[in-house]
């Protein structure tokens, strides 16, 4: 709070000292950093200064009464500074304490100014784990499950207490698409195992593809899905 109000009345706490404040990284030794307009020119030891344009970003906001950027602000400056392991342990964290999902974060850095890290992100979150809706899913894999010469599946079947994406009865068969919101932190993984459990309990078995691997390898969709659907058939699933 120091840090912040000897920089004046517009500053906000950035970058890692936010994310500790945030809870979403841990408090390390070192400067406080502080984002300020660019008029604002004061220097004092301890203190590392950010100057730029549209410094509140998506706004200002105030975590035990000190004021300090927006989550996605937040994660847009860390990207700026942390390896990818620091990067994506934040964003879980960020998702896992519920100040900004994966999703809303990739729409929302769209609507910032080009600040430093905020391609980073971006390429970060457009990774082998994109997100697609649930009719795009649908029209880019079920011809990849034809070309792999099975029938046409039930959809958002209900399974052992679980919705799942598609099902082959005849085959004993289900596939999950994960997607980048639901499935990338180690809590939603956690959810999605006791899942896979259950349905092995059923004698089911599961296929994960994400849906980065459906829009950009259907080669390998289609491999996977006809091996695993001939071994199925000969076991008499």
């Amino acid at each position: 709070m120091a840090a912040v109000l000897v920089c004046g009345p517009r500053a906000l706490l950035n970058h890692r000292s936010a994310a500790a404040l945030w809870g979403i990284r841990p408090a390390r030794r070192g400067d406080t950093h502080v984002v300020v307009p660019p008029a604002c020119r004061r220097r004092r030891p301890g203190i590392r200064s950010h100057r730029r344009r549209d410094h509140d970003g998506p706004g200002r906001r105030e975590v035990d009464g000190i004021p300090v950027t927006h989550p996605v602000a937040t994660l847009v400056d860390l990207a700026a500074e942390v390896p990818d392991g620091q990067l994506e342990a934040a964003i879980n964290e960020a998702d896992h304490l519920e100040l900004v999902d994966p999703e809303r974060l990739r729409d929302e850095i769209d609507e910032l100014p080009r600040w430093p890290g905020r391609g980073r992100l971006r390429e970060l979150l457009d990774g082998p784990t994109i997100t697609l809706t649930s009719t795009q899913l649908e029209r880019r894999f079920l011809p990849l499950a034809r070309r792999a010469g099975l029938p046409a599946p039930t959809t958002q079947a209900w399974l052992d207490g679980y919705r799942v994406d598609f099902f082959w009865p005849n085959l004993g068969l289900v596939v999950e698409a994960d997607s980048l919101r639901y499935h990338r932190t180690p809590f939603k993984q956690a959810r999605d195992k006791r899942r896979d459990n259950a349905h092995a309990g059923s004698g089911l078995a599961t296929l994960r593809f994400t849906h980065g691997q459906i829009r950009d390898e259907p080669g390998y969709v289609c491999g996977t899905l006809a091996r695993t659907a001939r071994l199925r058939a000969s076991l008499g699933a």
